[in-house]
């Protein structure tokens, strides 16, 4: 059952609509004047409104602003009896849902209502999974040790400016949650973080991956494609693992970096872009540039802020902290009650080598928690058993 606000001065229309919301089983409330509707709409429970066009003092259209002012948002449906394409159009343009001319169809309102009402389950759907897509991109970077407490700090005073950022450290370290973290305390926050793998992608793929492609650009190109570039318009772009970019690639990135433009492949247009840049890499840019791999005027134009993430063996006063949250995150996604952790265990997982980092760290945990019983601690001897491979 959803509850119906009808906006009109005519108390026959009220009626009529009245009675075949109420017929199908729904709560009406009835307002005969555009400010009493703004009033009834601001109170919670609303879930569909339909509102008279023409009315005297405060017509449809004003009601529709006053609604955009006081953050008023659900579906609102327009109904006139001196409906024009003009009318139709600047109502959709403030909000409207949709638009229904009188004298009014039954099979019309219903049909619509129904449409309505399912568009805010779906709202409703999407926000519940945006948030838990924030929650999830949203992720702490954890740690007390010297090491990170700079990269940290070196974030806090990046991350609001649009200086291009350069992270630097050895696979699994964390690369991708320094950038997420640029991004997410960025003015940039609420556009898009576009992340691309350079070593993932083929290197005769990396351009049209990176500027797009125009139809018939080469054999498989059926439709014109938007590259990472133009898809990430207003956030930042993310190129991971970007010393394995290929040369040409390479040429197409600094004149991007210069001159703010890409050309997709097969097109000689130029499309303006407007994307903050943050690159990461696990290899020695430096010796690459030695070698002739790398371009040294790319580099420069990446590493206008260069950051170094350390490996976990250089921060394992870190592990504790990072047990606690890995446990917290594997325990809350599986509804399990978090075991305790001896001081013997965290000491045992000290000593290990963790060449594959945070990330090996954390299938640690994740395999502990397999194997520690319902009711028992992580102690050392489980971790001599699982903990360390």
């Amino acid at each position: 059952m959803a509850h119906i606000l009808i906006i009109d001065d005519e108390q026959p229309v009220r009626k009529s609509l009245r009675e075949i919301f109420e017929y199908e089983g729904h709560k009406v409330s009835e307002a005969a004047t555009g400010m009493d509707g703004v009033l009834a709409a601001s109170k919670k429970g609303v879930d569909v409104v339909f509102c008279d066009v023409k009315m005297p003092q405060m017509d449809g259209l004003d009601v529709l602003d006053m609604f955009a002012k006081k953050g008023i948002s659900m579906p609102v449906v327009m109904i006139s009896g001196h409906g024009t394409v003009e009318t139709a159009v600047a109502s959709l343009h403030k909000g409207a849902y949709d638009f229904i001319q009188k004298p009014l169809d039954l099979n019309r309102i219903l049909v619509t209502l129904r449409n309505a009402l399912e568009r805010e389950v779906l709202v409703a759907t999407h926000e519940v999974l945006q948030k838990k897509v924030n929650q999830t991109q949203q992720v702490s970077i954890i740690g007390s040790s010297r090491g990170i407490q700079e990269i940290l700090g070196m974030i806090d005073t990046v991350a609001p400016t649009e200086a291009r950022v350069l992270v630097m450290g050895p696979n699994g370290a964390g690369k991708e949650l320094v950038a997420r973290q640029i991004h997410n305390l960025s003015p940039r926050a609420q556009g898009p973080f576009v992340e691309v793998n350079c070593a993932a992608i083929p290197s005769e793929l990396i351009e049209s991956e990176l500027f797009g492609h125009e139809k018939g650009a080469f054999t498989s190109a059926v439709a014109m494609r938007k590259g990472k570039f133009e898809q990430a318009e207003g956030g930042t772009l993310f190129l991971d693992e970007v010393g394995d970019m290929s040369a040409s690639a390479q040429a197409k990135v600094l004149r991007a970096l210069q001159e703010h433009k890409i050309s997709r492949v097969g097109s000689d247009a130029d499309i303006a872009v407007n994307v903050r840049v943050v690159a990461a890499t696990n290899k020695d840019l430096k010796a690459a540039i030695a070698e002739g791999t790398f371009r040294e005027d790319l580099f420069h134009r990446l590493a206008v802020v260069p950051m170094h993430v350390p490996s976990l063996a250089e921060r394992k006063e870190d592990i504790p902290l990072l047990v606690e949250h890995f446990l917290k995150v594997l325990c809350a996604s599986s509804g399990r009650t978090e075991p305790k952790v001896t001081k013997g265990a965290l000491d045992k997982l000290g000593t290990g080598d963790w060449t594959g980092n945070i990330r090996e760290l954390r299938n640690a945990v994740e395999r502990l928690l397999i194997f520690c019983p319902k009711e028992g601690a992580i102690d050392e001897a489980l971790v001599i058993k699982y903990g360390i491979i």
